[in-house]
């Protein structure tokens, strides 16, 4: 009998042990910069978790080389459901249409936990431009035809552009910078023509006409930004462009922490508060759990694949 209880007793160790998760401190990894809007969101985020689960949650940025860097920490890290990588629409679907190839498998490599928020593409030029709409942005580079040139501070900025020169018609050389921080304040600077960015990044330099703000990349108008117009309202018909933030672990973390995990983003991302924070920031928070975002994951990977095709951008 003693025995039969201490075998018992011993099955139910692993289960309170995941029931117990998490218990010690949890690290965030973010691709970019302090100041994007994966930055801010994993800020966010990390508070509430902190609040749900009593736990420490840190804020790592690893910028630089395409989210290379920050992937490689969070895939050398213990897949222990403790890392967490807080990654975009550019480390997680467009890096797959853009490289041949990848130092990882943004599919294979990671479990999906929630969708965080999703972001229209704010288009800046600088402040000295002679232009200050898009139409006149789209007539100067037709009249100087590889004269111009758009920053981009993430792969998926980079295809926003490239895909504004084949939907205008227009071409404009690409400058790549480590993080959207970056390349707005090149435009601010006049180092750079223009370059898309988060409304977050775009919008305070524009009322301070530090940068113009010459339209938005979705159906509507943002509520932050009222009297900059939709790409289609500026002259491009249908032109539309979005960011988008999700979260993930490692494929190799076990299924009750993954699940945990997926359980508390996706309660943070339902909350009302989240809902008013995001649109303080002119952004929309996206809820759903882990198959939701895979789902929403592969479209975006085929999205930006036949986007690199009709484009003709060359992989790298």
């Amino acid at each position: 009998m003693a025995a039969a209880i201490g075998g018992c007793l011993l099955a139910a160790l692993p289960a309170a042990h995941a029931e117990t998760f998490p218990s010690r401190p949890l690290k965030f990894v973010v691709p970019f910069g302090p100041g994007s809007g994966t930055d801010t969101s994993a800020r966010y985020f990390a508070r509430q978790l902190q609040e749900l689960t009593g736990q420490p949650v840190v804020v790592e940025n690893r910028p630089g080389a395409n989210g290379f860097i920050a992937v490689k920490n969070v895939l050398a890290a213990p897949a222990d459901g403790y890392t967490i990588f807080i990654g975009s629409n550019s480390t997680l679907a467009v890096n797959a249409a853009l490289f041949k190839q990848l130092p990882y498998d943004p599919v294979a490599d990671f479990s999906p936990l929630t969708m965080m928020m999703r972001s229209p593409a704010m288009l800046a030029v600088k402040p000295q431009a002679t232009y200050g709409d898009l139409k006149g942005l789209i007539a100067y580079a037709k009249a100087n035809t590889g004269k111009v040139n758009f920053g981009a501070g993430s792969a998926g900025y980079q295809l926003m552009g490239e895909l504004l020169n084949d939907s205008a018609g227009i071409q404009a050389v690409h400058v790549p910078f480590k993080g959207a921080a970056d390349a707005i304040t090149a435009v601010a600077s006049g180092t750079v023509d223009y370059t898309f960015a988060e409304v977050t990044a775009v919008q305070e330099l524009a009322k301070d006409g530090r940068v113009k703000a010459v339209a938005v990349a979705s159906d509507k108008r943002v509520s932050t930004s009222p009297d900059v117009p939709t790409a289609s309202e500026a002259g491009l018909p249908g032109f539309e462009a979005y960011t988008w933030v999700g979260a993930m672990v490692s494929a190799k973390t076990p299924p009750g922490q993954t699940a945990k995990l997926a359980e508390l983003f996706t309660q943070i991302s339902k909350m009302d508060e989240t809902r008013r924070f995001y649109e303080r920031l002119g952004a929309t928070p996206m809820t759903g759990g882990p198959q939701q975002m895979r789902t929403f994951q592969e479209n975006e990977i085929a999205l930006w694949k036949r986007i690199v095709v009709k484009a003709k951008v060359p992989q790298q």
